[in-house]
């Protein structure tokens, strides 16, 4: 069998390349341009791939079968102003374009959130699978995955564009996996870390009242809170994580809390909850390594798709 090779664009900390390596295939380039992601991502794959996608000569690149890219997403996300296009992070998509044209590869990848879809009325989505489809030629199948889905214990949706240059090729996207997994499978024991402020805690405890059930609630170890605000707080009550993103950076109280433990989710824990592995470095429980987990792929379901692909390889 000859050498899948591939390329990790807007690599983050890597959460591609564990999936694609883990299926057999070989990363011969890597670009991301946030130094502190860079440093995570050198420190589990030994290289450095800071470097500006948007300043790439596409010819200079090596050769390649499959081009990985989750690329920005903070323009079409509902947590952002969601400028797309008009965002200059927007236009990164013409860059992957540009990478495509020159090196034609024989697959792509491209991950973003679920706001995608409807961002300007479905304007936004039409204009990158007509540059995909009719611009570079390519046979392009997309669908919103929930990570939940596919054995992760969280909630988070995103979209998967994937093209072949081989148009007889029928790709079918995993079907849903009925093992659940919870947050039981993650969780840290016995820890005196992460711990919240007292304001925190006491705007949980001043929301949990409001709930009828409020001790049956609070004896649930299970039980989350997460974006904690004096008029505020949100409960999760299904023992599933909701989505980890990049706002976990910015502040305690955008990290998920254990109620019952009255403490913050670790970073350990939210590698777990993307799906990296038990051996996958990262400096513990920084507001920066929050925001590169929260960035990142769910690794199990990017490694389902990669075996798809490969089947067609």
């Amino acid at each position: 069998m000859f050498m899948i090779k591939f390329i990790d664009l807007f690599s983050g900390i890597g959460g591609f390349r564990v999936a694609f390596e883990s299926v057999g295939a070989t990363c011969i380039f890597s670009a991301e341009i946030d130094k502190y992601a860079c440093e995570t991502y050198q420190k589990n794959f030994g290289d450095n791939p800071l470097c500006d996608v948007s300043k790439l000569k596409a010819n200079e690149l090596p050769n390649f079968d499959i081009l990985c890219a989750g690329f920005p997403c903070q323009p079409f996300s509902l947590a952002g102003k969601r400028k797309g296009f008009d965002d200059t992070r927007g236009t990164l998509f013409f860059d992957i374009e540009k990478v495509i044209s020159e090196k034609q590869p024989k697959v792509f990848i491209l991950e973003n959130v679920k706001g995608l879809v409807n961002h300007d009325k479905g304007r936004t989505l039409k204009v990158i699978l007509t540059t995909l489809k009719s611009k570079l030629n390519y046979n392009v199948f997309y669908k919103v995955l929930n990570s939940k889905d596919y054995g992760v214990p969280q909630n988070r949706e995103r979209i998967y564009i994937i093209g072949f240059k081989e148009h007889n090729i029928k790709f079918e996207f995993p079907e849903k996996i009925e093992k659940k997994i919870d947050l039981s499978a993650i969780r840290e024991n016995n820890l005196n870390e992460c711990n919240i402020s007292e304001i925190a805690k006491f705007n949980i405890e001043k929301h949990l009242k409001l709930h009828k059930k409020y001790e049956d609630i609070k004896s649930n170890p299970l039980l989350l809170a997460y974006e904690v605000r004096k008029s505020r707080c949100a409960f999760r009550f299904d023992n599933l994580s909701p989505t980890l993103t990049a706002k976990m950076g910015t502040g305690g109280n955008n990290v998920p809390i254990f109620v019952n433990e009255m403490r913050k989710f670790t970073t350990k824990e939210c590698l777990r909850i993307q799906g990296f592995p038990e051996s996958y470095k990262i400096t513990p429980n920084t507001a920066q390594s929050y925001k590169q987990i929260g960035n990142s792929v769910s690794v199990p379901v990017v490694t389902l798709l990669a075996q798809e692909i490969i089947k067609h390889l």
